[in-house]
């Protein structure tokens, strides 16, 4: 769900740099969908219509400082990408059709993952073979993806706090890996947005050291049987000097530096350009 799906018209947004998430203005996008002439007013019978949704309301729409219509900054009612949603759903308009419908299928589709997991695999292959990434890239990152998991689930089993613990933990390992943190990686490949993906943007070797630096901190967790989050940073700290010094050992070897501000940005550029004029055709 992004900023895309409402053709360009302008939807007041506001990054949330705890949660990670964007925060869209309600107000912009059911006036978008419903070209109501009181959008305050259409929302209030909205939510008079449909109490479960209503019942949420102040929980999925908090207020969030954003510019009004006079430039100035003020409360505003906004909403995460699955609560906008969730509004969609309730607005009776030929314009959220589109949305209902793409709704559906994305539910069908997970639907379909859950039953056969090697969808969601296949599936998330192409869509980066869409975007240009070779399939020698597309294999590495998908194991990537494998071994995060496999070491975000021992995480959890072993007390670590989801979010900022793992945040924490994350970092411990990049630092150890490559001398620096995800956001001072992300700020040396020049990846400005906050909906950048770092690993979408790795080299081959970038993801092969990240994948032992979290292989070897899984390991290290398992066999040392820590518990709670201070061990674990202990051993994020382990895993990732095993990873650290596989690199530099690499790098005194070859004479080149595996960490490489180069990024993937005009892959993900030209795809969206490729979007664009599709719209417009």
């Amino acid at each position: 769900m992004t900023i895309i799906l409402f053709e360009e018209q302008r939807v007041r947004r506001a990054w949330n740099e705890s949660e990670q998430k964007w925060y869209f203005s309600t107000d912009d996008v059911v006036q978008i969908l419903t070209d109501s002439a009181n959008v305050k007013d259409y929302i209030k019978k909205l939510r008079k219509r449909d109490p479960s949704l209503n019942a949420y309301w102040g929980t999925n729409c908090p207020l969030v400082a954003m510019p009004g219509a006079d430039g100035k900054i003020r409360p505003i009612r906004a909403a995460t990408a699955e609560a906008l949603l969730r509004i969609i759903q309730s607005i009776p308009s030929p314009k959220a059709e589109p949305f209902k419908l793409w709704l559906a299928r994305v539910g069908y589709e997970r639907l379909e993952e859950i039953e056969n997991p090697e969808l969601a695999a296949q599936r998330m292959r192409e869509l980066y073979r869409q975007k240009g990434y070779s399939e020698a890239w597309i294999e590495k990152r998908v194991r990537g993806i494998a071994v995060r998991d496999e070491l975000t689930e021992e995480w959890k089993q072993r007390g670590v706090k989801e979010q900022k613990e793992f945040a924490i933990l994350t970092a411990e390992i990049s630092k150890a890996t490559f001398g620096m943190t995800p956001s001072e990686y992300k700020d040396f490949k020049a990846l400005a947005n906050p909906k950048d993906n770092l690993r979408d943007h790795m080299t081959d070797l970038e993801l092969i050291f990240t994948m032992l630096g979290e292989a070897s901190t899984t390991e290290i967790a398992r066999k040392k049987d820590t518990q709670g989050f201070a061990p674990n940073q202990a051993a994020a700290k382990a895993g990732g000097s095993i990873a650290g010094n596989a690199r530099r050992q690499l790098e005194e070897k070859s004479g080149r530096k595996v960490s490489t501000p180069a990024n993937f940005k005009a892959l993900t550029e030209s795809k969206v350009r490729q979007l664009g004029k599709g719209k417009r055709s």
